[in-house]
């Protein structure tokens, strides 16, 4: 596993046990839930339209959306009405294998191409997303892995996001190019590129800056961004990575149908599933979008981000208890 300190670091204090939990473990605790959906849902009840018509509020409460709601819904209302699901046992068991139907197709990790060098992988979102802290964690990931990893300090505009990346270029022994505040983010990134180039670098990381999806003039900027990576490499960026706060509801949806329309986004990671919406909005996005899901994050710990996995996450939010083979 990996953590917020220097490879050689001695871990903190808990680490070792946080980390021979696994993520599922984490992800279950961080989530938590499957008392809030359904302990107060279920017992007691009879096994009815009315009780799913009850589900259906939780679900849309939860920003599954109307669709995907729908989607979850549908096969469950035909079977209890065909009085097939005898009690609630069966009745969470349609339920897991319908929503981890819709996530499913999406998880799918994020698999570059090795014959690349570097790998370029543009990372966006809006401000707040987590994302320069997504960089880091995916950034010693890659690192734990065996490959050379650099750093494109793009965000120019805020000061502390350069020294954020510095500092997480440090704590990975990876290296980071950076240029003044207020330069342009395309010529930090083409520079970037030139330089892993001429390192040896497997993957370049780019940072850019946050920006509401709906403002034009830095969308554009970003499409700039891609356009002149391509000067170097006609098929950089080799991954668009857009981050999502997972809080942020069905506002998460409408960002990534922007970022997609803008500038095609490749793969997501969805961040701050602790939050109060606990990322219901992921069966949204799933389902209208299709785009593949990379990785979630938990917490601000290193060890609370990991790769998404369709059932492992439906256990989680639903509760369930299905640990993975020793």
């Amino acid at each position: 596993m990996f953590g917020f300190g220097k490879k050689k670091d001695t871990p903190t204090s808990g680490e070792p046990a946080a980390a021979s939990r696994g993520f599922l473990g984490r992800l279950r605790d961080k989530l938590k839930i499957g008392t809030s959906w359904l302990a107060d849902l279920l017992p007691g009840r009879a096994i009815d339209a009315d009780l799913l018509d009850d589900l259906e509020t939780r679900l849309l409460a939860g920003d599954v959306g109307v669709e995907a709601t729908e989607r979850i819904l549908g096969d469950l209302r035909k079977r209890v009405a065909r009085h097939e699901l005898k009690d609630h046992a069966a009745l969470m068991s349609a339920l897991r294998e319908a929503m981890i139907t819709i996530l499913t197709p999406v998880a799918v990790p994020l698999e570059r191409d090795r014959q690349i060098k570097p790998f370029v992988v543009l990372v966006v979102g809006v401000n707040g997303s987590g994302k320069t802290t997504s960089i880091g964690k995916l950034a010693r990931r890659l690192s734990d892995e065996g490959a050379k990893v650099m750093l494109a300090a793009g965000d120019t505009f805020r000061a502390a996001a350069v020294e954020q990346l510095q500092a997480w270029g440090e704590r990975n022994a990876v290296p980071v190019i950076a240029q003044a505040a207020g330069a342009d983010p395309a010529a930090v990134v083409f520079d970037a590129l030139q330089a892993a180039r001429a390192r040896g670098i497997d993957v370049l990381l780019a940072d850019t800056a946050g920006r509401l999806h709906n403002q034009n003039h830095l969308m554009e900027e970003l499409r700039k961004v891609k356009r002149v990576l391509g000067r170097l490499d006609e098929q950089a960026p080799h991954e668009v990575l857009l981050v999502l706060d997972g809080s942020q509801g069905q506002n998460a949806l409408s960002q990534a149908q922007t970022f997609h329309q803008a500038i095609g986004v490749t793969g997501l990671v969805l961040t701050k599933l602790d939050g109060s919406a606990k990322g219901g909005v992921i069966f949204a996005i799933a389902d209208k979008l299709k785009i593949p899901v990379r990785y979630v994050g938990v917490g601000e710990d290193a060890l609370d981000f990991g790769e998404f996995k369709a059932a492992e996450f439906v256990d989680a939010l639903l509760g369930t208890e299905r640990d993975p083979p020793a």
